[in-house]
């Protein structure tokens, strides 16, 4: 269901995803009556498109119904990211598309949503004169109070950032069509404060929901057809609930564990993971639960000490390095990816060296990988100069790029001939008569199908090929209808 949208089809990807521009469809409001209809786009991180559940969710019970056609939507939604400048120029070359909708359609709604609505506030409304509405993260539930106000022609914000507000008790109308995987939001928010980001400005500080509404969510989706859940937060080992009654406190890894008991066919995933926080208990828990898949997004970000110095990283190059041994110590087949920012303030050729062997080191299974754009308003732009040039950034990402790029060919060429346990997700993006799915690693593979399955099934998948991204195979033994 991703990116096809025709009038999205030709914008440039915010980041390395395939699901930038998101559009949520008609199809996931089959059982509720609704009056009028909502379009929603989603932009940035996983947590963006878990939001744009919860919106969807709370704009059903307020009687809107969603579709994919954005001349027929009564409001047009956009949730929005800030990390980088680009996501943002995106979002703004999308308010002029949905500027002439509602040319055509006097009294069509619009509404930004999201981190870009959280930093620019009230200033949104006086800089693009079409919007209507300024919702912050942490503000979804006076939706349709906003709403029913712009209804009247009041133009209305709310980017209140809570200390207590997780979404617990809303049951999220699910975007994933295949039916197969869902995201579950554990916590929100942020407390690290990096010096390049503004999360912890947008989405405000780390708070953790109940154990057992997870719990319940996740028991939910098996029991309504999904396989796999990814367990979501700006950083989920620091995950922390106490129990209101006993006082008895949570931890990620005891979340895994009570997470992964509830059936061994559900497969548990988790992002993200910032390297100060992953302990042996929660390497323990992955190594010792099968459905607990083995890979951590652990984001480096730079390979040079002084860099990440200045990043507020809270960790050094050797640190880093010590806790990427200790993972593959305690799970030698485990895979890790991270998250790479090249030409960051006063990065010199020596510190660039540095990341490149850092992740020549790690073996990443792959990266997102970028180059340093200033966010306003955080630490590193109101202490820091933006020196390197931009040309530097771009040929020192490039480098990356290439060098990424080999490592992960090289790491799924030695995948080839193995089995692996796939789950089922649908069809190849290239040919209907072929499958794909993941294995425990988050590594893609497709194969031909056979007479009998369906998304969410499980197969044991012999591979026979692969490329930096894929690999291909034949499937051996029996299919598992889980």
């Amino acid at each position: 269901m991703y990116n096809d949208n025709p009038t999205i089809s030709d914008l440039p990807k915010v980041v390395d995803e395939n699901k930038q521009g998101e559009v949520f469809g008609a199809e996931f409001a089959q059982n509720q009556p609704h009056t009028k209809q909502f379009y929603i786009e989603s932009y940035g991180c996983q947590m963006n498109f878990s939001d744009s559940e919860i919106v969807a969710s709370i704009l059903g019970e307020a009687g809107y119904g969603p579709t994919r056609d954005m001349e027929a939507a009564d409001l047009i939604l956009v949730n929005t990211c800030s990390i980088r400048e680009k996501a943002e120029e995106t979002v703004r070359k999308r308010l002029r598309v949905f500027d002439k909708v509602k040319q055509r359609k006097p009294g069509t709604m619009i509404g930004v949503l999201g981190c870009m609505a959280e930093r620019l506030k009230a200033k949104f409304l006086e800089e693009e004169k079409l919007v209507d509405i300024v919702v912050g993260p942490d503000a979804y539930r006076d939706l349709p109070s906003l709403v029913a106000g712009a209804e009247e022609g009041e133009k209305g914000v709310n980017v209140f950032l809570s200390r207590e507000e997780t979404y617990a008790d809303i049951s999220p109308v699910r975007l994933q069509s295949n039916g197969v995987t869902a995201f579950i939001s554990i916590m929100r928010g942020c407390d690290n404060m990096c010096s390049f980001c503004v999360v912890p400005y947008t989405r405000g500080r780390e708070r953790s929901r109940s154990a057992f509404s997870i719990v319940a969510e996740a028991t939910d989706l098996f029991d309504k057809g999904f396989r796999e859940v990814t367990l979501l937060g700006q950083n989920v080992d620091s995950y922390k609930w106490e129990n209101p009654e006993t006082g008895r406190k949570t931890n990620f890894a005891e979340l895994l564990t009570m997470t992964a008991a509830v059936d061994p066919n559900l497969r548990i995933r988790f992002s993200t993971s910032h390297p100060k926080d992953i302990t042996d208990d929660v390497l323990y828990a992955m190594r010792d639960h099968d459905n607990v898949c083995k890979y951590i997004h652990l984001p480096v970000q730079s390979g040079n000490s002084r860099i990440l110095d200045l990043m507020n990283r809270t960790y050094t190059r050797e640190w880093y390095i010590d806790k990427v041994k200790r993972i593959y110590e305690i799970m030698p087949d485990c895979a890790i990816s991270s998250d790479v920012i090249t030409g960051f303030c006063t990065e010199t050729e020596a510190d660039h060296r540095e990341t490149l062997s850092m992740i020549e080191f790690a073996r990443y299974s792959m990266s997102y990988m970028f180059f340093y754009s200033e966010r306003p308003g955080t630490p590193a732009a109101r202490k820091l100069e933006d020196d390197v040039p931009l040309k530097v950034k771009k040929r020192r990402l490039t480098e990356i790029i290439e060098l990424q790029t080999g490592i992960s060919a090289e790491l799924n060429a030695g995948e080839v001939g193995k089995v692996f346990r796939v789950l089922i997700e649908g069809d190849s993006k290239r040919s209907d008569q072929d499958w794909k799915g993941r294995t425990t690693q988050n590594r893609m593979v497709v194969f031909p199908k056979q007479a009998g399955q369906k998304p969410g099934d499980y197969v044991h998948v012999h591979i026979k090929d692969s490329s930096s991204a894929t690999l291909t195979g034949l499937q051996v033994g029996t299919t598992v209808h889980a």
